[in-house]
């Protein structure tokens, strides 16, 4: 981390993190300070090297998730699927940032926004502390992320000060993430919009997520 003001800011929002995990708007600004950094570029030198790296971030497709649209799909598909766990836990796409992708870099930080939700339907993690680390150690096993690692240290941190009961569930879940994450095809370069019509388990299927973990809350 070379700009200090960048550094404070990050060190900021991970104490506040570290009380409150939940803080969505401390994890986008942890991810917009990373993003600028020379950190970032790991990232973006790994989706350049993976199969179809390369054209994703020449065509850099962007993912719309239109869920009125996507209610109306068959049961079952990856597109009714993700409108359903969306609406079962009262998340608002518009909640994470749409950023501009005017070249490979930014389309590879606005992709990674706007695939999260997406990433946690086909790994099967809620979106708990729990779920939310596993997502994190999905995301390390499967690119150099450096938010990743450090959502999971806070999380750690976290899990240590005031929820230490909480410890079996979150470890297991992180270990489980890791372990899908590795076996997992890469998922930064997928053509998410591709695949709305598709099965669940097909999607699931073809990325090599063959033992998801299930989701936590009920479907709606």
């Amino acid at each position: 981390m070379q700009n200090p003001l960048a550094a404070f800011r990050i060190a900021r929002a991970a104490l506040r993190l570290v009380r409150d995990p939940n803080r969505l708007d401390e994890v986008i600004a942890m991810a917009d300070d990373l993003g600028e950094s020379p950190a970032f570029d790991a990232i973006v030198r790994h989706v350049e090297e993976m199969p179809g790296g390369r054209a994703a971030m020449a065509e850099r497709p962007r993912v719309d998730l239109d869920l009125p649209r996507l209610r109306q799909l068959p049961d079952g598909t990856f597109g009714r699927e993700t409108a359903r766990f969306l609406d079962a836990r009262g998340l608002d796409p518009a909640d994470l940032p749409r950023r501009p992708a005017a070249d490979g870099k930014a389309w590879v930080r606005a992709h990674l926004y706007e695939t999260h939700d997406l990433w946690h339907v086909v790994t099967g993690f809620d979106t708990d502390v729990a779920g939310e680390l596993g997502l994190q150690a999905f995301y390390l096993a499967q690119f150099p992320a450096r938010l990743a690692a450090a959502i999971l240290a806070i999380g750690f941190l976290n899990t240590f000060l005031y929820a230490f009961d909480e410890r079996d569930a979150r470890t297991d879940a992180i270990a489980r993430g890791w372990q899908l994450g590795q076996a997992a095809r890469p998922f930064l370069a997928v053509r998410w919009a591709d695949l709305w019509t598709l099965p669940l388990a097909e999607v699931r299927a073809r990325l090599g997520v063959t033992a998801p973990i299930a989701a936590a809350r009920a479907a709606a």
